[in-house]
């Protein structure tokens, strides 16, 4: 939970197009807009690095400082990174109040996978969900949240509603309907009981259409001895 601030002085920048945006990084420079918060958008670059450490926790609220002016309190909107080297190459950062609620993203953990029962046995733990859309106060959004997945058996599917949220945040997506996480069978298994269930009815329709022949078959007979 982000209860601390991290001070992020930058430089004001204007709309100086990409091939400005390139040298910036080339020289450990990120390029990046702030706004809301009832003022206007501000373009600034910042140090990569800076950037970087002040980043590391998820849902951070920041104390952004635009040429050494008075702080304004932060959280970041989104990251843009280069496809290749995962390098932040964008950032956009929204201006808040502390004292009011705001949407975030936050990850979903799993925990304890290992020691879940189904795993044990070859089941294959498949998370569905590993992100949560999240309502709190800038201060209370957590960097993550974690759930066991430590009692899982094969076949198990854990919903949303298994979540207890941190306190002060609020889940917004669907209880009832966001999977987080199923156990399904070992895959020769679930292969196995697949190829059964064809063959099952295939046999099923083999018999039907034997049934049906030998149906039309009498009812020829019928026709040839009337006859």
């Amino acid at each position: 939970m982000a209860t601390t601030t991290t001070k992020l002085n930058v430089n004001s920048r204007g709309a100086e197009g990409s091939r400005a945006a390139r040298r910036l990084r080339r020289s450990g420079r990120v390029p990046g807009v702030v706004y809301g918060g009832g003022a206007e958008s501000v373009g600034f670059d910042a140090d990569a690095r800076e950037l970087r450490l002040a980043l590391a926790g998820t849902g951070a609220v920041l104390d952004l400082s635009v040429d050494g002016g008075r702080a304004t309190p932060v959280v970041l909107k989104e990251a843009q990174r280069d496809p290749v080297r995962g390098q932040t190459i964008h950032v956009d950062l929204l201006r808040v109040r502390l004292d009011e609620a705001i949407h975030a993203v936050v990850p979903l953990e799993l925990a304890d996978v290992d020691d879940a029962p189904g795993v044990k046995e070859g089941g294959v733990l498949e998370q569905i969900t590993r992100e949560l859309n999240v309502e709190a106060l800038p201060t209370a959004i957590p960097e993550s949240i974690v759930y066991a997945v430590g009692e899982m058996q094969i076949g198990d599917t854990i919903l949303l509603t298994a979540i207890a949220a941190p306190d002060g945040v609020t889940l917004l997506d669907s209880l009832e309907e966001t999977v987080l996480a199923t156990l399904s069978p070992p895959r020769l298994q679930a292969e196995a009981e697949a190829e059964d269930e064809i063959e099952a009815e295939t046999e099923l329709v083999g018999e039907e259409a034997e049934e049906g022949e030998a149906a039309e078959g009498a009812g020829s007979e019928d026709s040839a001895g009337e006859e």
